[in-house]
């Protein structure tokens, strides 16, 4: 099979309406109030057009990627937190749908923590398969093996125990599949990232614990997994495991906590080797009336 170039766009945590939530501020603590009246009356007019913006970007390529996947954190306001925030929450995935409706190619959606919460519960894995399909599941495009995990299950699986041990005994058919050799590359979308930089880094909110993280490392690289892509940071970062294997943390379509600007990466597959761009957002610092 003659190979060309294959084109995808990783995107991450779009979270509508954490803006408003934060204050405008880049972190937690301002406005961080789900069950108060000022919250149902919450807005995000720079979320809802910076996801436009990156719907009209990748609709505007003459040569269109295969497909657009979104690494979790789609919406903001939590599954689990009360009749106010599911409220806040239907007006957030209106919005979700309404805008990534006019995208011309198909979009992937992973689960993040925001997602189904930070605890996953029954209710609130139901729901998010009800809003946005599976929460783990493998596809081929083009030659590329493709598998998508839920990393909430790996974080907190205390309230869904058994549906975690379902997805890790699925992961393991699937990196040997990966391991076959069947397919030229095999690549990793997930939300948490296991690392932000070294494999061996300590601890913090944004990655995973050890041996836990060494593990699973160690079962994708075993695997033949060469590229892991992650978002959940709202900064870029990432490095690699044992120099076979990288690890790639995209920074937000929505709001940043970092020195970066909101914007998406592009990823160029080939049959050696797979390379990838972070491209910034058009007409990020448009302000529209009504915008914080």
């Amino acid at each position: 099979k003659q190979w060309y170039q294959r084109r995808v766009r990783e995107a991450a945590d779009c979270q509508l309406g954490m803006e408003w939530t934060c204050g405008g501020t880049g972190g937690y603590g301002q406005k961080n109030g789900y069950e108060n009246e000022d919250y149902e009356n919450s807005t995000w007019y720079n979320e809802i057009r910076w996801c436009s913006s990156f719907v009209k970007m990748i609709n505007k390529m003459e040569a269109k990627p295969k497909f657009a996947i979104m690494c979790g954190d789609i919406l903001d306001s939590w599954p689990q937190k009360g009749e106010i925030s599911l409220r806040v929450r239907d007006r957030q995935y209106a919005d979700f749908q309404r805008i990534f409706k006019d995208l011309d190619v198909p979009l992937v959606c992973v689960c993040g923590n925001h997602d189904v919460g930070n605890s996953p519960t029954h209710k609130t894995v139901e729901k998010y398969r009800s809003d946005f399909g599976d929460d783990w599941f493998s596809f081929v495009c083009n030659g590329v093996f493709c598998i998508v995990i839920n990393s909430q299950y790996y974080e907190d699986p205390q309230y869904v125990p058994e549906i975690a041990a379902e997805q890790d005994a699925w992961l393991g058919e699937q990196l040997q599949i990966a391991k076959s050799g069947k397919y030229k590359h095999s690549v990793l979308f997930q939300h948490i990232p296991w690392f932000l930089k070294t494999p061996d880094e300590p601890k913090v909110y944004y990655n995973f614990p050890q041996p836990l993280r060494e593990n699973m490392l160690k079962r994708f690289s075993d695997a033949g997994i060469s590229k892991i892509f992650c978002g959940h940071y709202h900064r870029n970062a990432g490095g690699w495991y044992n120099e076979k294997m990288e690890l790639i943390v995209t920074s937000a379509v929505g709001l940043q906590q970092g020195e970066d600007r909101n914007g998406f990466r592009v990823v160029t597959v080939s049959e050696k080797d797979i390379i990838h761009k972070y491209v910034e957002l058009d007409n990020i610092d448009e302000k529209k009336n009504g915008d914080s």
